[in-house]
């Protein structure tokens, strides 16, 4: 199984409004969209609600909301399963979170991380492609009035703290069959380098409980790799202020190879976001894009190096 993930699709603010002046195809490059749908299963981290409804939840600096051509532009790319499990999910209310949901069902798309009640906010996915199969679980550590509760729509939310994982999670994990386990957690600050150490910590922890990838996001740069464990997807299209020193308009598709359950390729496709529109990165940028991969990966203890136009990590030689 080929599987691509993406991290950060925020479709709302700007964005939305290229989609309300433009076709889908507008937001993503050829060779983007050509990569995406090469791959056997697509997943992107879903920043936004998808409606026409609801009003803009107190309290909060950004809401971000989609058209509902923001559906049309995950199947554009083919996505197969988004997750929802994070801090912009329930910008507009539960109402907008519902037609979320509605608008995913229409385009054949699953979602996970998110529900009518915590039930199934916490429910995994199951995906199947290429003979394998998969199940996703995906959670976040902010914000807290996003959880989903038993008798209120949300996200799946647990409290990291210090590092701990509830065991709600690792029970989903461990004992919920045969199949392996992909965690996409929304874990940590935005705009940071490099992944904190109560993330670490439960990263170790998803690790140990048998989960076969972790592949997080929340910090909008992308992170090193250590194993299993994809700490940061970084973003994948938006409308957001460009830092001049994390370069938050350089990113990363990345493609997961697995066989019988286990990592046995890992390798990304340099990007480049512009406003409201993503291209594979070239020149300066994909060579800032792999020193800074590199390096990443080689303060985690692993090995990436560049092949063609794509960086490539080195299984097994993470510390």
């Amino acid at each position: 199984m080929r599987l691509a993930l993406a991290g950060d699709t925020m479709l709302g603010r700007g964005v939305a409004q290229r989609l309300g002046e433009a076709r889908p195809e507008s937001l993503f490059a050829t060779e983007v969209v050509e990569a995406m749908r090469g791959a056997d299963l697509r997943l992107v981290n879903l920043e936004c609600c998808i409606s026409e409804r609801g009003v803009p939840a107190p309290g909060r600096v950004f809401h971000f909301r989609a058209p509902p051509a923001g559906a049309d532009a995950l199947a554009l790319l083919g996505v197969d399963c988004v997750t929802l499990a994070n801090n912009h999910a329930l910008d507009f209310g539960p109402e907008a979170l519902m037609d979320t949901l509605e608008y995913l069902r229409a385009a054949g798309i699953a979602w996970v991380g998110a529900g009518r009640d915590a039930d199934e906010a916490h429910a995994p996915a199951a995906l199947a492609a290429a003979g394998e199969r998969l199940r996703v679980v995906a959670f976040a550590d902010h914000p807290v009035e996003y959880a989903a509760a038993a008798d209120r729509p949300g996200i799946a939310f647990t409290e990291l703290g210090r590092g701990e994982v509830p065991d709600w999670i690792l029970s989903l994990i461990g004992h919920g069959g045969p199949e392996p386990v992909l965690v996409c957690p929304h874990w940590g600050p935005n705009m940071v380098a490099a992944p904190t150490a109560p993330v670490r910590r439960a990263a170790e922890t998803l690790r140990r409980s048998g989960a076969a990838l972790i592949a997080g996001h929340s910090a909008h740069v992308f992170h090193g790799v250590a194993g299993k464990v994809l700490y940061d997807l970084g973003d994948f299209v938006d409308d957001y202020r460009v830092d001049p020193v994390l370069r938050n308009d350089l990113g990363l598709l990345w493609f997961v190879e697995l066989a019988e359950g286990e990592v046995v390729g890992l390798e990304a496709m340099p990007l480049k976001l512009d406003f409201c529109h993503t291209r594979a990165a070239g020149g300066d940028d994909a060579a800032w894009i792999a020193r800074r991969f590199i390096d990443a990966c080689a303060d985690l203890g692993t090995r990436a190096h560049e092949r063609d136009d794509r960086l490539v990590v080195e299984l097994g030689s993470d510390a």
